[in-house]
């Protein structure tokens, strides 16, 4: 198993982020692409601030379980094209992604 962070950067100069498309077309395109090819979960957490009180540096991420680098992997090399390219729709930013290894404690 892996988790896919997506995240979009904030900090006191991020850029607009529209959260009503992202919730409403975006993510459910992601569902819809690559739920048959091994995505498992899917969870969107929006930034709130630093213990600081200061910007967060990423203000939206996308935490995306698949069940293995490979099934990421093929679900990219199929519909990846499509997905990435519908960013410019909501954020005009780059975002990070970063593959994670789940630890059990």
């Amino acid at each position: 198993m892996i988790l896919v962070s997506v995240m979009y950067p904030g900090g006191s100069d991020a850029q607009p982020f529209d959260l009503d498309y992202y919730l409403k077309h975006h993510m459910p395109l992601v569902r819809e692409r690559w739920s048959s090819m091994g995505l498992d979960k899917v969870e969107v957490v929006k930034a709130s601030g630093t213990p600081d009180g200061s910007p967060a540096p990423f203000q939206m991420m996308a935490l995306l379980t698949f069940r293995s680098l490979d099934d990421f992997q093929k679900a990219g090399a199929a519909h990846g094209k499509e997905i990435f390219g519908d960013i410019p729709n909501f954020f005009k930013g780059q975002p990070v992604v970063q593959i994670n290894e789940p630890q059990s404690f």
